[in-house]
């Protein structure tokens, strides 16, 4: 029989399915308002050059879900596109003498068509790249609208600047202090910066966090970077020659108003008019402030940096107490954060505490434990909530009876007020480098600014260029470019590329719109019913995309609140490491392709060989997938050798979407096995014969178990599918019903009819996950059409319905012996049965019965001693 199976050839299966696709168009997605929407999106790629395998997971577990929910009826929209502008491709032109320009369209096309092979149900119609510049055009556009309404501005900030590269630096691109790529001592440099007031719908970012259904994780990050906190904002007095400089005084805020009686110093930063001021005639001081000039900008720079400061001379002035305190500069004080002053308390704060253990200021406790247990703030600050001490009138007042009665008496006294402040920045939209989209603004002569209007735009990026050694934008160095007419310029800044992926989603509803940036079709679209990418992404990609949503709203773009109703992050992909040590302390780190492992019986890796020169590696044990562990697995390779289908359904079952997928060579090779083993069993039933009429009242009992176990999958999938999206469970249910179909081996007509009804089923449940090899099988069942456009199977509840269950005996709570007995059967039947059975008769004998437990369904035990 074998002989007449056809061979299962990926390669040639994968490609016919596609170009079936491609040719009618299957996935083009047109706007039906008689029908429920679904539109499913995963985060677009940045065209580095080829897919790695993390690509290719978060875009498989979108298309299983796309196709799922086609399945069920619904009109489905899964778009791609491509996050085309970024610093990378300047890296790349530099290092390879290739325009940016070109290297991205370069990588996009083989990219494109990595994609086209794993057979994604992508509406390619709807493809843009972000360096379009008919998709830039409307970015810019609104960029115009939002300086009219006022959420756009321009002023001097501190950035990190890398004086070789003539560029601003990221803060991950500052690394021990220096520029990344030049190496040279990056300087904090104030220069002029574009904002969007993200901070106006800083209180709308946080509430509507409960409208989507996003994991809990996800929306604590977005609610810790937004920082909302309540705390008073007060005004210290100044001693006469300080007040030269400050007249109105000198601004804190803090959470801690309890703590107010415990400041023995306040701190201010480099850039604090304070600091200048005082740095004059103190070239000591001024030495420092160029110094604290050099240092970082993140909060995570400033957590680990040693603390550093000088004292300026001057003194500020309690506003309580009426008593004098020195005025430090402090390397940890920003300008951007807060006042760019902080009262310090340092036997209430750690950072304080360290600060003037290191210079020797007072540490003075006015806060004690509630539980009155010991705390010697001479080791270290004590930073919790308790009882306040040395507080004048305001001894024994617990935190929140404090904060009320100081801010009370501060507002009294016109000295403060209870403020709600966030943590959240406005946003930065600057950069000073070149592949981005031009900001549309021109620069007056006499420092006027205006937008560019409507009729010229875009503002297009020069993709001729050339970079030179002396670093920079190219387009800083083209008159061509910025010089306009009476003395006006271009500017030369280009967008974050966070502005361009921060409204993709919604350009994807009607990019063929040459005439707008959106139209109606985008509310027919959105929100986006699931979004799928990588947590590393949950903060400033997610709530920049929130912000620009809110915009968009406001504008009357859209009409809904938050772009993403339900947020999928899925897990890294992990695999095995192996590396030997330098004698320089560093690693060399070899691809696991390169490796051959001995494993003992339990399967566990014991040690490692380079096949290149059969000497011995060390093994790292598994971490994520990353160039620096030359770990990676290339799916091109994976494809070429097993096809699409295999890669997919490897994917999709080594685990749940949201946690690690630990990559493995023997998984792959199952995943493999099991799609021949599938092509060969659907093979051996279409050859078997010709089945009769499903006739539901002429079932034996071993008929009637296959369709039970077949509609029990049915029903599983679906709800593993849809609901708890885990799909690892969903292919091992499937794999089960595939083993029940393999052991049916009755080859009667009413057999055959029964078999073919759960080959149809396990085809349409499969097809979201291995599409390619169940639309041939779809075909060679007979169906009629593509299996994408077949209804998912419905469950036939009676056919769920057992004539017989499985129960254990147990003697004394230990099973012993499994029963199969009548569905309906009652207590006393139930009891009955198990007494007599031969098996559980032997328990019994010589002893005596004390007790019977019976629930019928669960349980039955029987007492004896």
């Amino acid at each position: 029989m074998d002989t007449q199976i056809p061979d299962y050839q990926p390669s040639l299966l994968e490609q016919q399915a596609q170009s079936f696709w491609d040719k009618n168009q299957c996935f083009k997605a047109v706007e039906d308002a008689s029908r429920e929407k679904f539109y499913c999106l995963s985060m677009f790629p940045y065209p580095s050059g080829k897919l790695h395998i993390g690509h290719v997971r978060n875009y498989t577990i979108g298309d299983v879900i796309s196709r799922f929910q086609r399945l069920n009826g619904k009109n489905v929209m899964q778009p791609m596109g491509w996050d085309a502008f970024g610093l990378p491709a300047e890296n790349a032109a530099i290092q390879n003498n290739v325009a940016p320009g070109k290297w991205t369209q370069q990588n996009i096309a083989y990219m494109r068509d990595q994609l086209k092979s794993l057979g994604f149900a992508y509406d390619w119609s709807r493809e843009f790249s972000t360096c379009d510049p008919s998709y830039y055009k409307w970015e810019q556009w609104f960029f115009g609208k939002l300086i009219e309404k006022g959420l756009v501005y321009k002023k001097n900030a501190m950035v990190n600047w890398d004086p070789v590269d003539q560029t601003v630096l990221a803060n991950e691109q500052v690394i021990d202090g220096r520029g990344w790529r030049s190496g040279a001592l990056v300087e904090r440099k104030e220069i002029p910066q574009w904002f969007l007031k993200i901070t106006d719908y800083a209180e709308e970012l946080l509430a509507d966090l409960e409208k989507v259904e996003w994991p809990e994780q996800v929306k604590t990050m977005q609610r810790n970077w937004v920082g909302k906190s309540r705390g008073v904002e007060m005004t210290f007095g100044l001693t006469e020659q300080a007040k030269q400089v400050l007249p109105e005084g000198l601004e804190v805020y803090t959470t801690r108003p309890d703590t107010l009686f415990g400041v023995t110093y306040v701190a201010v930063a480099a850039g604090h008019p304070l600091a200048k001021a005082a740095a004059e005639n103190n070239p000591e001081l001024a030495a420092f402030l160029v110094e604290c000039a050099k240092g970082g900008t993140s909060e995570a720079d400033l957590a680990v940096m040693e603390k550093k400061g000088m004292a300026t001379g001057f003194e500020a002035v309690h506003p309580l107490t009426g008593r004098q305190v020195p005025i430090w500069v402090a390397n940890f004080v920003l300008m951007e954060y807060g006042t760019g002053a902080v009262m310090a308390v340092p036997a209430h704060d750690q950072r304080d505490w360290e600060f003037a253990t290191k210079y020797g200021l007072n540490i003075e406790q006015v806060i004690e434990p509630l539980a009155g247990e010991e705390c010697d703030i001479s080791q270290a600050a004590f930073e919790e909530k308790g009882r306040l001490i040395n507080s004048s009138q305001y001894n024994d007042l617990e935190f929140d009876a404090a904060f009320n009665a100081l801010a009370g008496e501060l507002e009294k006294q016109g000295k403060g007020r209870i403020k709600i402040n966030y943590r959240l920045r406005d946003w930065g939209v600057s950069r000073q480098r070149y592949w981005g989209a031009p900001i549309p603004v021109e620069n007056g002569p006499n420092g006027e600014t205006r937008p560019v209007t409507d009729a010229d735009l875009p503002v297009e990026l020069p993709l001729e260029v050339e970079f030179d050694a002396s670093g920079g934008s190219p387009i800083k160095k083209m008159p061509a470019f910025y010089e306009l007419e009476d003395g006006w310029q271009r500017e030369t800044d280009t967008f974050d590329t966070f502005m361009e992926s921060s409204w993709y989603y919604a350009r994807f509803c009607s990019s063929d719109n040459n005439d707008a940036m959106l139209d109606e079709r985008a509310n027919y679209w959105l929100p986006v019913d699931v979004y799928i990418g990588g947590i590393e992404h949950a903060i400033l990609h997610l709530l920049y995309a929130r912000f620009f949503h809110k915009l968009m709203r406001d504008f009357g773009l859209v009409n809904s609140d938050e772009p993403f109703k339900q947020l999928l992050t899925q897990g890294m992909v992990i695999a095995e490491t192996f590396y030997r040590n330098l004698p320089n302390g560093g690693k060399e780190w070899f691809n696991p392709a390169d490796v051959e492992v001995e494993k003992d019986a339990k399967g566990r890796p014991t040690s490692a060989i380079l096949t290149t020169d059969g000497q011995p590696v060390e093994i790292g044990g598994m971490e994520k997938m990353a160039k620096s562990k030359n770990n990676g697995v290339d799916p091109q390779s994976m494809i070429d050798l097993y096809g699409a289908d295999t890669v997919r359904l490897f994917i999709m079952f080594a685990a749940p979407p949201d946690q690690s997928l630990e990559w493995s060579d023997t998984g792959v090779e199952g995943a493999s096995r099991y799609l021949k083993r599938l092509w060969r069993l659907v093979h051996q039933h279409l050859l078997a014969g010709t089945p009769g009429e499903l006739d539901l009242s002429q079932l034996t009992a071993e008929q009637k178990n296959l369709r039970r176990k077949t509609h029990e999958t049915i029903k599983k999938v679906a709800d593993d599918m849809g609901r708890r999206i885990t799909f690892n469970t969903a292919i091992a249910a499937v794999m089960e019903l595939t083993n029940e179909l393999s052991r049916f081996n009755a080859l009667d007509p009413l057999s055959l009819a029964v078999a073919r009804e759960g080959y149809e089923a396990l085809t349409v449940m499969l097809s979201p996950i291995i599409p390619h090899i169940c639309h041939k099988i779809w075909q060679d069942l007979g169906k009629e059409g593509s299996v994408i456009d077949a209804p998912w199977p419905e469950v036939d509840e009676s056919a769920l319905t057992r004539d017989t269950i499985n129960m254990a005996v147990s003697i004394n709570g230990k099973p012993r012996v499994q029963l199969e007995l009548p569905a309906n059967a009652d207590k006393e039947a139930i009891e009955k049965i198990a007494l007599e059975d031969e098996k559980v008769q032997k328990y019994l004998d010589g002893k005596t019965l004390r007790k019977v437990i019976v629930v019928p369904g669960k349980l039955i035990n029987l007492v004896v001693g």
